[in-house]
C-alpha cells in the first residue's frame, strides 16, 4: 500500500520512523512518501519536506511566516493528489495537519491521525472538525480516550511509543551501562546536569540562554547540552558565544546523543514537550521550563485550560516535577528548583513510577501498525 505521512517536528519524526518500521512488518508492499526528518527518511521514505523547514511555534511566529505556511499547504495538497495514497497518516502538528485532513477527506482520501493534537488543553472546538474528517484517531496518552468520549468519538489507545524507544536503547547499551559516554566526549568525573532546550530554532534560542544561567552556580557539576538533530553545531556555538559560555570548562555540547546523556545524567533542565516524558523514563529528576514570545504567551494563557504543561504531570495528574513558566523562569527560581530536585531525587523517581504504570506496556508502534493495516484491509 501507499502511505503518505506528515510529521512537522522532531518527536513526530521519531514516532513516524518507528511506525514505518512496524508497517513494513505488516505490509511487505509498503511505500512511503513523507514530510518528516532524517529518521523517517532512513527507514525508506521519500522525503518531500524536512521538519526543520516547517517548525514555526507561537502565534507571532506563525503570522510572520504565513506566506511560507500557505505555500507549503498548497504544495502538500498537490503532492498528495499526484501520489494518490491509500491512506494519509498525520502525526500531531495540528495547525498544518488538520487543514490537510479536511482537504483530503473532501477528496475521498482516507485520513488516519497518530498522536492526537492536544485539543484537550486548548482549542477544544477542534474535536468537531476531527470527528468529521479523521476516520481513525490513535492517541498516546491514557487520559485522551475519556476526553474524546465526551464528544461521542471513539479513539484507539494502544500505549505510548516512547516506551519502546527507551527500552530498545537500554537493551542495546554496553556493559556497564553508559560507561562509554563520558570517555567518548572527554567529560570529567563530575556529575552531569543535562540541558534539553528543545528542537525548534526559536525555542532553543530562547530557552538555552535561560538554562545557561545555571552553569556558574553549580561548580561541582558539569553541564551538557543535547543538540537537536536538525540544528547545526554552529547554531549553538553562536548562542554560547553571545552568552559568554563558548569556552567554559564545565560545559559541553553533544549531538545525536540525547539518550546517552540522559542515561548518565543526575538532573536535567528540559523545555516542555516530549523530552519531559523521555527524561522521566530515564528516571532523571528535571525542572520543566517554558518561555514563549511575550505576545504569544499572553494569547496562549487565555486559551489553555490545563493544570500542568509537562507530559509527566499531565499523565500523573499531579505535580511530580516543577514547572517554570514565562516570568517564573528566571535565575533565582531556576536555581532553587534545580537544587530542590537534586536533593529530592527519590521522591521524583517514585512519582515517575506512577507515570510509567499509567502508560501501560511497551509495543505501541507495532500495535498501531497492526490496527492501521487491519482497518485498511478490512474495507
Amino acid at each position: 500500500m501507499k502511505y503518505y505521512i506528515i510529521a512537522g517536528e522532531a518527536s513526530g519524526d521519531l514516532h513516524g520512523s518507528n511506525l514505518m518500521k512496524a508497517l513494513q512488518e505488516e505490509d511487505a508492499q509498503a511505500q512511503f512518501r513523507i514530510w518528516g526528518g532524517d529518521l523517517m527518511h532512513d527507514v525508506g521514505g521519500t522525503l518531500v519536506r524536512h521538519y526543520r523547514d516547517l517548525a514555526f511555534m507561537g502565534f507571532v511566529e506563525v503570522i510572520a511566516n504565513l506566506k511560507t505556511i500557505t505555500a507549503n499547504l498548497k504544495f502538500c495538497k498537490e503532492d498528495i493528489a499526484q501520489y494518490q495514497p491509500d491512506v494519509l497518516i498525520l502525526i500531531d502538528y495540528p495547525g498544518f495537519n488538520l487543514r490537510i485532513a479536511e482537504w483530503a477527506n473532501s477528496k475521498g482520501i482516507r485520513v488516519f491521525y497518530y498522536v492526537s493534537p492536544q485539543i484537550w488543553a486548548w482549542h477544544t472546538s477542534r474535536v468537531h472538525q476531527i470527528k468529521k474528517v479523521v476516520e481513525q484517531m490513535f492517541v498516546v496518552l491514557p487520559f485522551e480516550p475519556e476526553f474524546y468520549a465526551k464528544y461521542d468519538y471513539k479513539v484507539n489507545y494502544l500505549g505510548h511509543p516512547l516506551l519502546d524507544v527507551v527500552e530498545q536503547f537500554k537493551a542495546n547499551l554496553p556493559a556497564p551501562a553508559g560507561s562509554d559516554f563520558k570517555s567518548v566526549h572527554q567529560l570529567n568525573e563530575q556529575p552531569i546536569i543535562a540541558l534539553l532546550p528543545g528542537s525548534r530554532k526559536q525555542e532553543v534560542e530562547r530557552m538555552l540562554k535561560e538554562m545557561l544561567l545555571m552553569v556558574g552556580l553549580f561548580p561541582n557539576y558539569q553541564f551538557v547540552i543535547a543538540g537537536a538533530p536538525s540544528l547545526p553545531e554552529s547554531f549553538y556555538q553562536d548562542i554560547l558565544a553571545k552568552s559568554g559560555f563558548l569556552t567554559h570548562h564545565n560545559l559541553r555540547l553533544v549531538h545525536h546523543q540525547t539518550y546517552d546523556l540522559l542515561n548518565c545524567a543526575d538532573a536535567a533542565l528540559v523545555t516542555s514537550g516530549t523530552a519531559t516524558l523521555e527524561t522521566a523514563l530515564f528516571n532523571v529528576p528535571q525542572v520543566v521550563c517554558y518561555k514563549a514570545n511575550a505576545i504569544s504567551y499572553q494569547i496562549g494563557k487565555r486559551l489553555v485550560n490545563v493544570k500542568y504543561i509537562s507530559l509527566v504531570n499531565l499523565i500523573a495528574d499531579e505535580k511530580i516535577v516543577p514547572e517554570l513558566i514565562q516570568d517564573q523562569l528566571n535565575a533565582t527560581t531556576l536555581e532553587h528548583s534545580l537544587r530542590e530536585i537534586i536533593q529530592n531525587k527519590a521522591t521524583t523517581i517514585a512519582g515517575y513510577q506512577k507515570v510509567r504504570l499509567k502508560l501501560g506496556e511497551p509495543g505501541a508502534s507495532k500495535r498501531v501498525a497492526k490496527a492501521i493495516y487491519a482497518y485498511l484491509t478490512q474495507r
